[in-house]
C-alpha cells in the first residue's frame, strides 16, 4: 500500500499531546490486540499502561486524543533475535561486543553490560515500529554464549527491560566445533554443565571448579539449569532437535526455546507435543550447511500447524537490519502462514517466549507499546506514523532521515564547501 502523507491535523495533534505523552487515547483504530482484530476500537493509555480497549471505551475529558481514522494499530513489534545496541560497525572489532573469543567465562557473560542505548542502530530500528528487542550474544571461546537481555528501543539510559532474560547455548555444528570437535563432546559438555549448575553451590564449597564450569559460571547457569530462566538453544538439524526434545523430557523443569530450527518441520509434531517454541528466520530456505539441508520457507507454517509457538526474527544482519523482521513475517504469509499467526509471531508470541506477558499485546494492564501504521504492517511499503514505548511517543527521526532531509531539497547557496565547484 502506498504510504499516506501525514495530514496537518495529525501533526498538530502530535504536538498537542507531546507534553502529556503518557496519557493518551487512540480512537477509530483497526486494532490488532496481539491475538484478535477489533475494528473501530479505542485504546486508552495512562501512566505508560493500557487501561481500556473497547469500541466504546470511556475517555477522560482532559485526555489527549489521536484519531487513527481507521488505520492499523498494533502492539509494538518485538524482534525475538537481535544484536542492536551491541554492534556499531560490524567490521570494526572495537565496536562489536557480541562475542568474547578470549574470555575464560561463558554463562557468566552478561551482554547487557555492553549495551549502548545511544547506538545509531536504535532509532533506525525504532522508526520501523520495532519497540522491543531480544539481544542475543554470539559464541566465543565455548558453546555457552552467556546471558542475553530484552530492551526497548527508546534510546533511554534505562531501556533494558530484563537484563538476564535467557542463557544462550549452541548445540549445532558451531557448538560441536567449540566443544572438542563433535556433537558428542558438545552434549557431554552440556550434561556436565547442567550437573555443575544444578548442584551449585554444594560442590564448590571445597573447590572453585566443577566438571566443566567454574564457580561463577555455575552460579550464573544455575537458574537455567533449574528451569528458573529461559534456556535458548541454537540448533538446526532435525536429529539435533530430537536430542533437545529428549533433554527436555529428561529434565522436565527446563524452560527451553530453539533458535534457527531450519529442519524443525521434520519434527514438528514432536516439538508441538513437547511444548518447545521456536524462533526462526523465514528467509532461511537454502541448504547453506549440512545441518540445514532440509530448509524450506514452509517451515513456519508446518510448525504452526503442529501447534508449535513460533516467533520471527531476521538473522542475516541482526545488528543493523533487525527491522526486517516485518518483511520476514510478510514472507511467511506468502508461504502459507495466516496473517494473524504472522502478526502473533512478531508481537505476542516473542513476548510470551521471554516471559514478558505484559508486552506484545494491547489489552488492559499491558505496557503501552503501540504503533499506528499508514497501511497493513506486513506490506513492504507501509510505515509507522506514530510509535509509543511505555506510553511515550517516540521520535521518527534517525541519522538517515536527517541526511535525507538535509540533502533532498538543498538550497544551492547552502551547499557544503566540499561540494562547491
Amino acid at each position: 500500500m502506498i504510504r499516506r502523507l501525514l495530514s496537518a491535523c495529525s501533526a498538530a495533534a502530535a504536538i498537542a499531546f507531546a507534553a502529556n505523552a503518557q496519557s493518551v487515547a487512540i480512537t477509530n483504530a483497526n486494532l490488532w490486540t496481539g491475538d484478535d482484530m477489533v475494528a473501530g476500537s479505542t485504546i486508552v493509555i495512562r501512566d505508560g499502561r493500557v487501561t481500556a480497549v473497547a469500541p466504546d471505551a470511556s475517555i477522560p475529558a482532559d485526555m489527549a486524543r489521536i484519531d487513527a481514522e481507521g488505520a492499523w494499530v498494533t502492539p509494538g513489534i518485538f524482534s525475538a533475535f537481535s544484536r542492536v545496541g551491541v554492534v556499531e560497525v560490524g567490521a570494526e572489532d572495537s565496536t562489536n561486543d557480541t562475542t568474547a573469543p578470549s574470555a575464560t567465562f561463558g554463562p557468566a557473560l552478561h551482554l547487557s553490560d555492553a549495551f549502548n542505548p545511544s547506538a545509531t542502530t536504535i532509532p533506525v530500528t525504532r522508526i520501523e515500529g520495532v519497540t522491543r528487542i531480544a539481544v542475543v550474544p554470539g559464541f566465543g571461546a565455548n558453546m555457552f554464549g552467556g546471558q542475553g537481555f530484552v530492551a526497548d528501543t527508546s534510546g533511554e539510559a534505562d531501556s533494558i527491560t530484563k537484563a538476564q532474560a535467557f542463557s544462550f547455548i549452541n548445540l549445532g555444528e558451531g557448538g560441536a566445533g567449540l566443544s572438542g570437535g563433535s556433537r558428542a563432546s558438545a552434549w557431554a559438555t552440556l550434561r556436565a554443565a547442567l550437573s555443575d549448575a544444578r548442584t551449585y553451590p554444594a560442590r564448590y564449597i571445597a573447590s572453585d571448579e566443577g566438571d566443566v564450569l567454574g564457580r561463577l559460571d555455575a552460579q550464573e547457569f544455575s537458574a537455567a539449569a533449574r528451569g528458573q530462566q529461559l534456556l535458548l538453544i541454537s540448533v538446526d538439524r532435525a536429529s539435533d532437535i530430537r536430542k533437545v526434545i529428549a533433554l527436555k523430557d529428561e529434565y522436565r523443569q527446563l524452560d527451553v526455546a530453539l533458535v534457527g530450527a531450519s529442519e524443525g518441520w521434520l519434527v514438528a509434531d514432536e516439538l508441538g507435543e513437547a511444548g518447545i517454541p521456536v524462533i526462526l528466520n523465514q528467509y532461511a530456505n537454502l541448504p547453506g550447511r549440512f545441518e540445514n539441508l532440509a530448509s524450506t520457507q514452509k517451515n513456519a507454517g508446518r510448525l504452526l500447524d503442529a501447534g508449535v509457538a513460533v516467533a520471527f526474527a531476521y538473522f542475516d544482519d541482526d545488528s543493523h537490519q533487525t527491522r526486517l523482521v516485518l518483511q520476514s513475517a510478510g514472507n511467511a504469509v506468502a508461504n502459507g502462514v495466516s496473517h494473524e499467526d504472522a502478526l502473533r509471531a512478531i508481537t505476542s508470541a516473542p513476548a510470551s517466549i521471554f516471559g514478558l506477558d505484559d508486552l506484545g499485546s494491547l489489552t488492559p494492564g499491558s505496557v503501552g507499546d503501540l504503533v499506528i501504521w499508514d497501511g497493513d504492517p506486513l506490506e513492504v511499503m507501509s510505515a509507522p506514523t506514530h510509535v509509543f514505548i511505555n506510553g511515550v511517543e517516540q521520535s521518527l527521526e534517525s541519522r538517515q532521515t536527517k541526511l535525507r532531509d538535509r540533502y533532498l531539497n538543498l538550497d544551492e547557496s547552502e551547499r557544503p564547501l566540499a561540494y562547491k565547484r
